[in-house]
């Protein structure tokens, strides 16, 4: 009894050695705050929803319809059950297996055995069994030319010890992997919410563009008829309706590409949300009704990046379950112990094979060393090494990536938000010097030439305030998404 207490004792002792690196998260130092500029207001928004920030519903609703419809989403919610399943199957190689089994067999012993001697032995003896035996078996023995059939049914049960925690730890490995998962489909949502925005603000932008274009062909379609009603009283050449067409011309060429590049915005935004390309078209032809602002947002601290960066979360998981992975090629070093046993029931008759003298028990135990492998098991071990420095260094690289993300937005608002105010004012002296150039040129004092740059100067102005409103939403929403905004909704 007590030499069995001693088994338990060493046993229970051995299963609390768990061998391999103990995973601690890296510490990486960030600078206290962001250098570039950042907002003072906008700290109402919901980084979870925050495309709902810029005001317009059909952004809203397209970013919840590609959460839902997007492949790419569907695909990443897929790993993440594929991840949990192989949890499962790492944490039960640690537990014993258990098999049922049932069989009948039989066997049919040969004419030329080597028993028939000793069978005909028995068989052809003097006594009172000898002349009469006619059976096919004397004394329990089969007889040469006759057959046996058993009948079996039992369990067996297998345990290999996890003595050293090579098991334990791939099990932490795999539960690594499938957090892992689950930040990657966070990620996933990141950037898909962003996409869908981006795209739909380039959308919006050339339809902008095209309604820009279009007010000008209205305002220089008035200034047509101004120069052919100059040209009629004489004061100018009948040229100048010529030119004045032909600036017309021109700038209704210069729409036809923006029209081509909405209908592939909205192609683009389509197969964003899962659907055909041709699935918006109708939806989104017209321009959006709801104003298309900026909103302001605060960058936080670069301390915050590091826990809401879907991104950053799953490499840190990453180099957990490379860190787990040396364990498990350390344990392969040690000797492995192993139990099996084996409980049946075994007859030659169905009548009796349940009853308790069919019983029949199997224990067995068995130990593998390692000895010779020329280097196979080190070189594992060493290799699970790399693996871990690699995901470390995957993980630095992201973290370095991330803070410029958000720097690179940051300084590229504060520059956009001056140039913005700057075209503002331009789009302002443009109209003004274009009124003035026009009322001149009623009068004939000016030539026609002046008419015409002026007219150019004020669509190239609005062009590119139009452009500079975009290019502050598409920056805004890079910055949220360099902030790891988005992730809750698609959980």
């Amino acid at each position: 009894m007590r030499a069995r207490f001693m088994v338990v004792a060493v046993a229970a002792l051995l299963a609390g050695c768990t061998v391999g690196p103990n995973y601690s998260p890296p510490e990486m130092a960030v600078p206290p705050a962001f250098v570039g500029p950042q907002a003072s207001v906008g700290t109402s928004v919901d980084p979870a929803r925050w495309w709902s920030a810029f005001g317009d519903p059909q952004l809203d609703g397209l970013v919840q319809r590609a959460l839902k419809g997007n492949p790419d989403i569907a695909i990443a919610a897929s790993r993440v059950r594929q991840a949990r399943l192989q949890e499962i199957v790492a944490r039960s190689q640690g537990l014993p297996s258990v098999n049922a089994s049932a069989s009948p067999s039989h066997i049919e012993f040969s004419k030329n055995a080597g028993l028939s001697s000793i069978a005909r032995a028995f068989s052809g003896g003097t006594g009172a069994g000898g002349a009469g035996s006619t059976g096919g078996s004397t004394g329990g023995i089969a007889l040469p030319g006759s057959g046996i059939t058993t009948y079996s049914v039992g369990f067996d049960a297998s345990w290999e010890l996890d003595l050293f925690g090579g098991v334990r730890r791939s099990t932490e490995g795999a539960r690594a992997r499938t957090e892992a998962a689950v930040w990657s489909k966070r990620d996933a949502a990141v950037t898909l919410a962003a996409e869908v925005a981006q795209a739909y603000f380039a959308l919006r932008l050339d339809q902008a563009q095209i309604a820009t274009i279009e007010g000008e062909i209205v305002r220089q379609r008035r200034a047509l008829e101004i120069a052919g009603n100059t040209a009629k009283v004489g004061l100018v050449p009948p040229i100048d309706v010529t030119r004045q067409r032909a600036s017309i011309t021109s700038t209704e060429a210069r729409a036809e590409p923006v029209r081509a590049d909405v209908d592939v915005r909205m192609h683009a935004l389509a197969i964003l949300l899962g659907e055909p390309p041709a699935t918006l078209m109708a939806e989104l032809a017209a321009p959006s009704v709801a104003p298309l602002g900026v909103p302001s947002i605060p960058a936080g601290l670069p301390s915050e990046l590091l826990r809401r960066r879907p991104d950053i979360r799953a490499a840190e998981r990453d180099l957990a379950a490379s860190t787990a992975d040396i364990g498990v090629a350390v344990a392969d070093m040690y000797p492995k112990f192993s139990l099996t046993g084996v409980s049946q029931l075994i007859s030659t008759a169905l009548g009796n094979l349940f009853s308790g003298d069919s019983l029949q028990l199997t224990a067995s135990g068995a130990a593998q060393f390692p000895l010779l492998d020329w280097g196979r098991r080190k070189s594992a071990v060493k290799s699970r090494e790399e693996d871990r420095e690699q995901a470390y260094l995957r993980y630095r690289s992201t973290v370095l990536q991330a803070l410029r993300d958000v720097e690179d937005p940051l300084a590229q608002i504060a520059a956009e938000r001056r140039r913005n105010a700057a075209l503002q004012r331009a789009v302002v002296d443009a109209q003004s010097s274009a009124k003035a150039a026009e009322s001149q040129y009623r009068t004939g004092f000016v030539a026609q030439t002046t008419l015409l740059n002026a007219e150019t100067d004020v669509l190239t102005a609005r062009e590119q305030l139009v452009s500079s409103d975009a290019q502050l939403r598409q920056l805004t929403v890079a910055l949220f998404k360099a902030l790891g905004g988005g992730w809750e909704q698609a959980e």
